[in-house]
């Protein structure tokens, strides 16, 4: 954990968030600012800055988290959805906790 990392914090619940799944590795909750009719992020209670600091030890939890994004997009409605890591300030990066987007529910997505 680190003590100035916001979804730390919501690991712990020192922040409230929208939570609608946890599990020993994993919590889920939306998105405060979503950019689709469905926005949720799925972030591990590790504490790991992004994807580039990933290595071997972390792909079991990376394949959980991919693994989570249809079965609970589906329990959302989603027929079909996107997901998104950013990695790093030049990625878009602006919680330096790794986290999954997933948001969908629209066709207002823009195509790429």
């Amino acid at each position: 954990m680190s003590t100035d990392c916001i979804f730390c914090k919501i690991v712990t619940n020192d922040i409230p968030s929208n939570k609608f799944y946890e599990d020993d590795e994993v919590i889920v909750f939306h998105d405060i600012r979503p950019i689709a009719p469905v926005h949720f992020l799925i972030v591990p209670k590790l504490h790991v800055e992004s994807l580039a600091d990933c290595d071997e030890t972390h792909q079991n939890l990376l394949g959980k988290m991919l693994l989570l994004a249809p079965k609970l997009a589906t329990q959302l409605g989603l027929k079909g959805f996107r997901t998104m890591i950013n990695t790093g300030r030049e990625g878009g990066q602006e919680v330096f906790h790794i986290h999954i987007h997933v948001f969908g529910g629209g066709e207002t997505l823009p195509k790429t």
